[in-house]
């Protein structure tokens, strides 16, 4: 054996009672499990850890993460190293890098400066999927990435690359260069494929063309993770609309941070269970992801109507800078409630600048655009258009429109898995990024007790690994891999906060991946053991 954990409190993922057991490691899985009542010698190994007081668990998996050129720019990513995440779900809400061509590559990389920076400081040497993938197999000089990262084939760069930026119907012809950018981008090893429904290019897509690129995914037995049409005024509607497509489909869904926001929605997320519950009763495959907190995150250009980002994001500054259409503008955003804020009029107070691309409009980070409005002497909107001008789109958001009771009621769900949608860009992130998994833990598993410890880690582990379809992954079993996180039960929570977002977790001494410690006695080793996850080839039908 190479390592034997002695004595450890094993939390082993499937939501069972934990039991005493030493837990002994080689080759990069999990070799014995002898537990404190069983009979014969205990396990040795090269090296022995003293675990007691500790807990053992699967490695966390972070089923909606946005670390696409993170895991290529920084081998710590102590962001979700510490947290104990071993696994990352990429390709996330429709828009990410593979597959494009030149031109779809140059926009896409614009269209998501919020969310991962322009990528000057990445080789773009990729065009698909499997070429992504490779490129994360040999980052850092052929070592790897941080963690293991599997990848979401995304709709809206697909549409991007097929159709354009134009609001309108694909050709018969587009539609089969979709179908075949999804197929291609499947059996090169995607798990599925996502959606960004009030994204543009994405939001454009009408049922039909996204039931029969679900199909195309239902026969790789992937699954569709669409961040739907509305968390909002019609957040009910557009949860339904995605049940009901991949029903149609045959697809497998996976909601992604299922949330109900917004005034409109409070306390109403047993009408979103009851709506799941049912499909589940009639045969559905529905799981989803939260994060356990209230305020959401995304680019400020994203509040704007769809018909605004038309054409890309140089004829949204154009528009922007027409004072007639940026009127209009303003009156779909204030007054009417845009699709790209959910149907919901914006209410500026509640929009929290956390980040630009231009350190030169740094004073933005950190107030509400109508605390900077007021400082100002001047209306939100216009101290809002100025700085998505100013910023050439490049300025995230955190948008405090959630509610306790809604993130409670949802999380309990026998579905729900663990996903941080961290953007790890900006001066001030949203602290879910650093912090999702021991929130859980310490917080609402400990503190609050709404689920228990063991239910807890179920979430975060066999639940995601069963619908990536992982064999081998998501519990502590003999001959499991040994992605393995250490906690102590009593001292794990989240150091982030709102004030201090990249805070690092406490009481998470050690993280392994196939075996090895990517982070021991609570400092990040220079071990690079991550690797691209890639689906079995093969079509099931």
């Amino acid at each position: 054996m190479d390592t034997v954990f002695r004595d450890v409190r094993v939390i082993d993922g499937s939501g069972g009672p934990s039991y005493r057991a030493d837990v002994a490691l080689a080759d990069g899985r999990i070799a014995a499990l002898h537990r404190a009542s069983d009979a014969g010698p205990r396990p040795s190994a090269a090296r022995t850890v003293d675990a007691a007081g500790l807990a053992l668990a699967p490695g966390f998996i972070d089923m909606h993460a946005h670390s696409d050129l993170a895991l290529l720019r920084d081998p710590e990513h102590t962001a979700k190293t510490a947290q104990g995440v071993t696994l990352e779900v990429l390709g996330q809400d429709g828009l990410s890098y593979a597959p494009v061509d030149d031109r779809t590559l140059a926009e896409v990389r614009r269209a998501i400066t919020g969310w991962n920076g322009d990528g000057a400081d990445i080789d773009f040497s990729w065009r698909t999927v499997g070429g992504y993938l490779d490129a994360l197999d040999t980052a850092h000089g052929g070592r790897g990435i941080a963690v293991n990262a599997a990848y979401l084939v995304p709709q809206g760069t697909v549409r991007m690359y097929a159709v354009g930026w134009d609001d309108r119907a694909p050709s018969p012809a587009e539609l089969d260069a979709m179908r075949q950018l999804v197929a291609e981008g499947l059996a090169q090893g995607a798990v599925g494929m996502s959606s960004g429904l009030t994204y543009t290019p994405g939001m454009y897509a009408e049922n039909a063309e996204l039931t029969a690129l679900c199909r195309v995914v239902a026969a790789y037995d992937g699954y569709y993770c669409p961040h739907h049409r509305s968390y909002g005024a019609g957040a009910l509607a557009a949860y339904e609309e995605m049940v009901e497509l991949t029903r149609d489909a045959g697809c497998a869904l996976h909601l992604a941070h299922a949330t109900m926001n917004f005034g409109v929605n409070k306390g109403r997320a047993a009408e979103l269970l009851a709506l799941l519950d049912a499909a589940l009763a009639g045969g559905a495959d529905i799981s989803l992801d939260t994060y356990p907190y209230t305020p959401g995150s995304t680019t400020l250009v994203a509040m704007l109507p769809s018909w605004a980002n038309e054409g890309g994001p140089e004829a949204t500054l154009a528009r922007l800078r027409d004072a007639g259409t940026a009127e209009r503008i303003r009156h779909h955003v204030e007054e009417v409630g845009s699709d790209g804020c959910h149907g919901v009029p914006i209410e500026w107070d509640t929009i929290e600048i956390s980040g630009v691309s231009d350190p030169g409009l740094g004073s933005y980070v950190g107030r509400t655009v109508a605390r900077s409005a007021a400082l100002r002497g001047e209306a939100p909107w216009v101290t809002a258009r100025r700085l998505l001008i100013d910023d050439r789109l490049g300025s995230t958001i955190l948008q405090h429109v959630g509610h306790e009771e809604n993130v409670r009621a949802i999380m309990r769900h026998p579905v729900h898995t663990g996903g941080s949608d961290g953007i790890l860009q900006g001066t001030k992130p949203h602290p879910r990024a650093y912090g999702t998994f021991p929130h859980y833990l310490g917080h609402y598993a400990r503190d609050l007790g709404v689920l228990s410890l063991e239910e807890t880690v179920a979430h975060l582990t066999s639940r995601p690994a069963a619908r990536l379809r992982l064999p081998d992954r998501g519990l502590v079993r003999e001959g499991y891999r040994a992605d393995l996180v250490l906690f102590d039960p009593e001292t794990v929570a989240a150091g982030s906060t709102f004030d201090a977002p990249r805070a690092l977790p406490v009481g998470i001494p050690h993280v392994l991946i196939d075996g090895r410690f990517v982070v021991e006695d609570g400092r990040r080793t220079d071990v690079l053991a991550g690797r691209a996850i890639r689906r079995t080839p093969g079509r099931r039908r």
